[in-house]
């Protein structure tokens, strides 16, 4: 069990400090994306520190301070439940598998965190 707690949470980290760091950079692509669910563009790079807080928070979590890591991992799963909604409501489908695979990726790190 440690073993897939250890590879997803790190997966988790990996991808979510890429995103938020194109979000920092304020990637065209990532701001199209943002506008099609009615984020403005002001947002983006908030949300890209929330997204870098959230690995920076499963990073300590695998650094032995289990209770950060796994709120870490709950606050993931929010952001990204919020994402999914943003993407229903708006109507916008076509890359909602984006956000579910982070929601995904988010609540596995999350059940095998509480699990150690």
């Amino acid at each position: 069990m440690h073993t897939a707690y250890l590879v997803v949470t790190v997966v988790t980290i990996l991808a979510n400090a890429v995103i938020a760091l194109l979000d920092l950079a304020r990637v065209p692509w990532v701001l199209g994306n943002s506008a099609a669910v009615n984020v403005d563009p002001s947002w983006v790079p908030l949300l890209g520190v929330l997204k870098a807080a959230g690995a920076a928070g499963l990073a300590l979590g695998l650094a032995g301070v289990p209770y950060v890591g796994l709120a870490a991992a709950v606050g993931l799963v929010l952001f990204f439940l919020g994402a999914l909604v943003a993407h229903v409501r708006a109507g916008v489908f076509h890359n909602i598998a984006v956000p579910g695979a982070y929601f995904a990726l988010a609540v596995a790190s999350a059940v095998l965190a509480a699990a150690q």
